[in-house]
C-alpha cells in the first residue's frame, strides 16, 4: 500500500514559459504544477535529485507527497497526475501533481504484476500480458503499489480478468469484470511451405492423372493412318 508519506520541499515560481522552463532545468531543477484542493493551480520547481528520490522509492509515483512550498509550514498532499520525459536522454522535463484529501477516495492506475508459473506455458502455450494497468479508487494511503494475479492454475486457452483479480480492502476496480488481463494461447505452429508443381503444357495431364490403358501409339501407327491404312498390293 501507498502507506507513506513523503515531504518534498518546492520552491514557488512566478513566470511560465518554455524559455523560464529550459533555464530552470539547465540549472537543475524541474518544473511542475500543483493543481487541486480547490484552489488555484501553483507553479512550482523542484530539484532533479530531489524528485527522482522521491519518485524511485518503495512505494513509486503512488506515494503520497507532503508539498512543502519555500517559506510555507503547511504541507499540501498531493499524488503525481502526469510528467513529462525528453525521449533522447530519458530526463524528466516537468511533473504535474494532484492536491488530495487523506479522508477522500481518488482514482489511480495500479500495475498488475503476474506471479507464479502457468501450468499452459509449462506446457508449451505462450503466456500474454493483456491489460498492464487497472483503474481502482481509493483512500489516498490505501492505493496499492502494484496487484499481484496468480496464474500458476492457468492452461492453455485460459484467461483471467479483471474480475479474478484479488480482493483488497478498501479498494474498488473500475474497469469491466469482463476484460481480459491475461491469457495463454497455444504455441504458434509454422505451416509448411507448399511445393509447386511443374508447370506442365497445355492439356497435358501429371502422370498420376492420366487415364488408365492409355498407352502411346507407335510413331509407325500415325505415320499408316495418315497414308489412309495398310496398303494391299493385289
Amino acid at each position: 500500500m501507498a502507506g507513506e508519506r513523503i515531504k518534498l520541499a518546492v520552491q514557488p515560481r512566478e513566470t511560465n514559459g518554455s524559455a523560464d522552463a529550459r533555464r530552470l532545468r539547465a540549472g537543475g531543477m524541474i518544473p511542475g504544477v500543483l493543481y487541486g484542493g480547490g484552489k488555484s493551480a501553483h507553479p512550482f520547481a523542484v530539484g532533479e535529485r530531489e524528485l527522482r528520490r522521491v519518485l524511485t522509492g518503495e512505494h513509486g509515483l503512488h506515494a503520497i507527497l507532503d508539498v512543502v512550498f519555500d517559506g510555507q509550514k503547511t504541507a499540501r498532499h498531493a499524488v503525481l497526475k502526469d510528467y513529462q520525459l525528453d525521449p533522447t536522454r530519458a530526463r524528466l522535463l516537468h511533473i504535474d501533481l494532484h492536491e488530495v484529501r487523506l479522508d477522500q477516495p481518488i482514482q489511480a492506475q495500479v500495475t498488475v504484476e503476474l506471479v507464479g508459473e502457468s501450468q499452459g506455458v509449462k506446457e508449451g502455450g505462450v503466456l500474454t500480458l493483456v491489460l498492464r494497468e487497472v483503474n481502482v479508487e481509493a483512500l489516498p494511503m490505501e492505493v496499492p503499489d502494484r496487484i499481484e494475479l496468480d496464474i500458476s492454475e492457468m492452461a492453455i486457452g485460459d484467461s483471467l480478468r479483471v474480475g479474478d483479480l484479488p480482493p483488497i480492502d478498501g479498494v474498488t476496480y473500475l474497469d469491466d469484470p469482463e476484460s481480459v488481463v491475461a491469457n495463454v494461447s497455444a504455441p504458434r505452429v509454422e505451416e509448411e511451405p507448399e511445393v509447386l508443381e511443374e508447370e506442365l503444357e497445355e492439356g497435358e495431364l501429371p502422370p498420376e492423372e492420366a487415364p488408365e490403358g492409355a498407352a502411346e501409339e507407335p510413331a509407325d501407327a500415325e505415320a499408316e493412318a495418315a497414308d489412309g491404312g495398310e496398303t494391299v498390293e493385289g
